[in-house]
């Protein structure tokens, strides 16, 4: 009884946690059984590819199967059209001319395919279509025809599954993909700043950076079918685009950064800059997780104030340091470098004002 009142926690956790996977599982599940159901009941010759396709175009979110949906379609449509057409124009009673047969769908269609993935099925439908007439003596046409029409009740059984069973709307999964962008974001920001006074290996500098690249990518994908929802009308909502456009510059900002701390900065300009440094990064940091913060609770965005002042209170050391002639006695390296950090400072200051007006 005990180990049951430990366990029931932990999987009401699970179950919180993971209910976008777990509301993924139940519509591929329902998708499968439908599609298997509308086969046998049309009397499809191979429900299974019915089956295939349903589980195949029930994604993650509704936009993500509206686009597997109409890729899987169109490369089943191509393959299929041209197994088809070849199947019946070019004679292969003997194995030697099926083997001639097959290579002459295989090679085009993965040739297309390479070019476009969203024919990457074509040539696998053209295999099919091309050899299951030997087994089950259909025509080539009509094998065609089979496989059209079996992906195709897979394809719509799947989507109206993912429509209408505990649909996934890509844009609350945008909103949870550009908060954790930002929290990684804050993070990476105090590494970088870190090593403005002591440094960073390339190896530190390349985990960082491709951390938060592969972070923007993956949240980009999301942005595309949020898109694809709204402009089939199965969503409302703002326009990702603004966000997503200035998550993009904030990486940028932070390749900038991460240039200038590839090595400290002068123990000359350090020392006067050091304190005002850390204002700056600690402000841009607080707000890059608190404007996480608040696009998961769906409230306004946190104050601008620190981020315009610290950066001010930099900009006038910086003056000071100047009029003291300090910025004379560095190299050309390091002269690149500390002004290099203030453009990017400067701009990463400008996109945090788009950052709370996309936030807001």
């Amino acid at each position: 009884m005990w180990r049951i009142s430990r366990l029931w926690p932990e999987l009401r956790s699970l179950f919180r946690d993971r209910r976008v996977q777990w509301a993924l599982s139940i519509r591929a599940t329902i998708a499968a059984l439908a599609s298997f159901a509308v086969a046998q009941f049309l009397h499809l010759p191979l429900p299974l590819w019915a089956v295939l396709t349903s589980v195949i175009v029930t994604q993650m979110s509704v936009g993500r199967s509206l686009k597997a949906t109409f890729d899987y379609l169109m490369g089943t449509l191509g393959g299929a059209i041209y197994g088809g057409v070849i199947g019946a124009l070019v004679p292969h009673a003997s194995e030697l001319a099926l083997l001639a047969l097959l290579a002459l769908a295989v090679a085009p269609l993965s040739f297309i395919a390479a070019i476009n993935p969203r024919f990457s099925v074509a040539p696998i439908t053209a295999i099919i279509v091309l050899l299951v007439p030997t087994f089950t003596n259909a025509s080539p046409i009509g094998s065609a025809l089979d496989r059209v029409i079996e992906v195709a009740v897979g394809g719509v059984t799947g989507l109206v599954v993912s429509s209408l069973l505990l649909p996934s709307r890509a844009h609350p999964l945008l909103v949870e993909a550009a908060a954790r962008t930002l929290d990684q974001m804050a993070g990476a920001l105090g590494e970088l700043f870190q090593g403005l006074t002591r440094g960073l290996d390339a190896d530190s500098l390349h985990r960082v950076q491709d951390g938060i690249g592969q972070a923007v990518t993956e949240m980009n994908m999301v942005g595309a079918e949020a898109e694809r929802e709204r402009s089939a009308g199965l969503a409302t909502g703002p326009s990702t685009g603004p966000l997503l456009r200035t998550l993009l510059r904030l990486r940028h900002d932070l390749v900038m950064i991460g240039r200038a701390a590839s090595n400290p900065l002068p123990e000359a300009v350090l020392t006067r800059l050091e304190s005002s440094l850390a204002q700056v990064g600690s402000a841009f940091a607080a707000y890059l997780r608190g404007s996480a913060v608040a696009l998961q609770a769906g409230r306004g965005p946190p104050p601008l104030n620190d981020v315009e002042s610290a950066p001010d209170a930099y900009a006038g050391e910086v003056a000071a340091l100047r009029r003291d002639g300090v910025t004379r006695s560095l190299s050309v390296d390091e002269v690149e470098r500390f002004f290099a950090l203030g453009f990017a400072l400067e701009q990463m200051r400008a996109n945090l004002r788009d950052l709370e007006r996309c936030v807001a």
